[in-house]
């Protein structure tokens, strides 16, 4: 008796065959990138889930039942020897496992797979043929049956040989790729002749091979990696392990970080070690492709209609998939200022569970055009927030409702009114002492960015202030340990820790101080500007407006606030009681004239090295600026480990993306 399948989720499969269908033919045949590769990938996964559960709906022209796209017309056509399968997809330990768990029931009794395991390049593929040791073809996969001839531009590419090391007749697959120095590089100079930037280096990569003028591809700087004789005149090896090795003898490159293991244990290792690794390497990396080692039992498990048995790609996490917004709260800051938060159906990004990401405000939702009910793309990248960047409108049923922007909001107290932020696109509470601001306060007086309290997070500020033990940014300092003892579950060692921090946070830089004091418009460069000007909290409290604006980098805008801030007889207050409470150390200055006066640099992901405050106080001691975002005015991004967002839009803007071991030598 057939499966039912409930309307709703027939709706959304259906939903889901179109978008796809139509974003994986403007990618293949049209070279027009709409989503993000991961976001095409996150749609297919959900529709495979669909089909796993109801497998009734499955038909010949899903998605899932195909294989890449059609040739681009204007290429010459060529018939692929071998048929040019794709990889099914693991995105967990539990389906790798899965996986190792098909292999062994389809061997015979008593048989031991091992397993080769070699980096997913982020490429296009490419399948060479060779006859009598010379390279006659290079064609693009295609469909699998069917590419296109790029022979003229393979051959300008030094690291496919022309002639092989013997004469053999063989066919060849292998990844043609380009770093991401020479994405930068082309994207610098795109940009200053006019052109489109390109997104990532399989963008690139794909758009030089597919060129009819090879001179283009000759000058773009292409490389490539072999993992596969497909056929050939002679014995292949009889493993895959002996196969890459066998490949290098001919003369192609090949992947140099390939491995043998016993086990799936073993694999699962070895994508634990290059999740952590793979931004080092100057191509993309976006997973691990694991084969049983030995031809013989490859043989043995063959293929389904449109994958090899005998082998996964295990991705890495995501940075960006496909979820839905249910929808939109909204939080308050320390300032007062709404930012819309959107309540996501959840889902698995960048190594994470998330149901909440942020909308920014209201000018990005008009922007996005984003209702609830939306198929939206959530991108987290390292350590930075979730955000919504774009909606799938192809997913849009017609029963999604536009989101209207309130005239008040309860968290902000009172009569819960707000007002628009002149000149900005922020809203804000015209109530500015609602208890959720107060909370948000401390919460950043105690971060990292300001006093740097190790141990003192939200929860136990929220413990503090239940118990009436804190209510003002003085009363942290005044903790003993009779009051620390009145918190539940807090034990002797928390408590020991938590006033040995206090007390080393007594000692606090001017800048630092500023910081913490949630000063609407006094950001943290803005607050070292101000520190090393003035030098004394003193001389802050007692500036004009216009001694502030003669400080550079300081505006009307931000002169105007700081000095009401300062000016008011509640402020004055707090400050003097916390001045009897702390210690202003003297910080270093920034140096005018320094070997990097004038730059501006930005950094992401996690450097070898330094912390990230320690980069920036190496950066303005020798006069440049630490700035937040990227921007076409940023000189340089110092990219460490699991770079964020920035990272990408540095290359989409052609913005100079240096590691730690360069910026250390721009230092010295």
């Amino acid at each position: 008796m057939p499966q039912s399948v409930p309307k709703r989720v027939q709706e959304r499969y259906e939903k889901l065959k179109k978008a796809i269908d139509h974003y994986r033919s403007q990618r293949h045949v049209y070279d027009r990138e709409e989503i993000p590769i991961e976001a095409e990938d996150s749609l297919k996964h959900e529709l495979v889930k669909i089909e796993e559960e109801y497998p009734s709906l499955i038909t010949p022209d899903s998605p899932s039942q195909r294989v890449a796209g059609k040739p681009l017309r204007g290429f010459k056509k060529v018939r692929h020897k071998v048929p040019q399968w794709s990889f099914n997809d693991a995105f967990t330990e539990e389906d790798v496992r899965a996986f190792d768990e098909r292999v062994r029931k389809l061997l015979p009794k008593g048989a031991h797979p091992t397993y080769t395991c070699e980096l997913k390049i982020d490429g296009l593929k490419v399948v060479f043929e060779y006859q009598k040791g010379m390279l006659t073809t290079a064609a693009t996969r295609g469909d699998g049956v069917v590419g296109e001839d790029v022979t003229h531009n393979v051959r300008t590419i030094d690291s496919v040989p022309l002639s092989l090391t013997r004469p053999v007749d063989v066919v060849v697959e292998g990844e043609v790729w380009m770093g991401k120095r020479s994405l930068e590089a082309l994207n610098r100079k795109r940009k200053s002749e006019g052109e489109s930037l390109f997104a990532n280096p399989r963008n690139a990569a794909a758009g030089s091979i597919r060129q009819l003028d090879p001179k283009i591809a000759a000058a773009r700087n292409l490389d490539s990696f072999m993992y596969d004789a497909a056929m050939a005149n002679i014995a292949i090896p009889a493993t895959q392990l002996e196969e890459l090795e066998f490949l290098q003898q001919l003369g192609f490159k090949v992947n140099r970080y390939f491995e043998h293991v016993g086990n799936i244990d073993g694999a699962i290792a070895y994508w634990h070690m290059w999740a952590k690794k793979k931004d080092k390497e100057e191509y993309l990396v976006d997973g691990v492709v694991l084969k049983v080692n030995e031809k013989k039992y490859q043989e043995v498990l063959g293929y389904t209609g449109k994958a090899p048995r005998f082998a996964i790609a295990f991705k890495f996490a995501p940075e960006q998939v496909t979820t839905v917004l249910e929808t939109i709260a909204f939080q308050v800051g320390r300032t007062g200022v709404i930012t819309p938060v959107a309540h996501l159906k959840s889902v698995a990004v960048a190594g994470s569970v998330v149901s909440r990401a942020t909308l920014h405000n209201e000018d990005q939702i008009q922007r996005l055009d984003v209702r609830i009910g939306d198929t939206v793309i959530l991108q987290k990248a390292g350590d930075v927030i979730p955000e919504i960047v774009s909606v799938v409108k192809k997913m849009r049923t017609g029963k999604e409702k536009p989101f209207h922007w309130p005239a008040r909001v309860a968290a902000c107290g009172g009569d819960g009114r707000i007002e628009r932020v002149p000149g900005q696109a922020a809203w804000r509470c015209v109530n500015k002492n609602s208890y959720t601001q107060e909370l948000r306060r401390l919460y950043h007086f105690v971060s990292k960015h300001a006093f740097d309290i190790e141990g003192l997070g939200p929860k136990i500020v929220d413990a503090l202030v239940e118990h009436k033990l804190v209510a003002t940014y003085d009363d942290i300092f005044t903790l003993a340990r009779g009051d620390l003892e009145q918190l539940p579950h807090f034990k002797e060692k928390a408590i020991n820790n938590l006033l040995q921090a206090v007390e080393k946070a007594r000692k606090v830089t001017l800048a630092r101080l500023l910081i913490a004091l949630s000063i609407e418009q006094v950001g943290e460069e803005t607050a070292y500007d101000i520190a090393n000007h003035f030098g004394s909290i003193g001389k802050i409290m007692n500036a004009s407006e216009k001694d502030l604006e003669a400080i550079s980098g300081v505006g009307p805008t931000v002169a105007r606030s700081l000095a009401a801030w300062m000016h008011k007889d509640k402020h004055r207050e707090i400050l003097q009681r916390l001045m009897r409470q702390i210690h202003i150390e003297k910080a270093g200055t920034k140096r005018v004239g320094g070997v990097l006066f004038g730059k501006t640099f930005v950094l992401t992901g996690t450097l070898p090295t330094l912390s990230r405050d320690e980069a920036k106080e190496k950066i303005r001691a020798r006069g440049g600026e630490a700035g937040s975002s990227v921007s076409k005015d940023t000189d340089f991004v110092v990219a460490g480990e699991n770079p964020g967002s920035k990272y990408e839009k540095a290359r989409k803007l052609g913005v100079r993306v240096i590691n730690e071991e360069e910026f250390q030598k721009m230092l010295s």
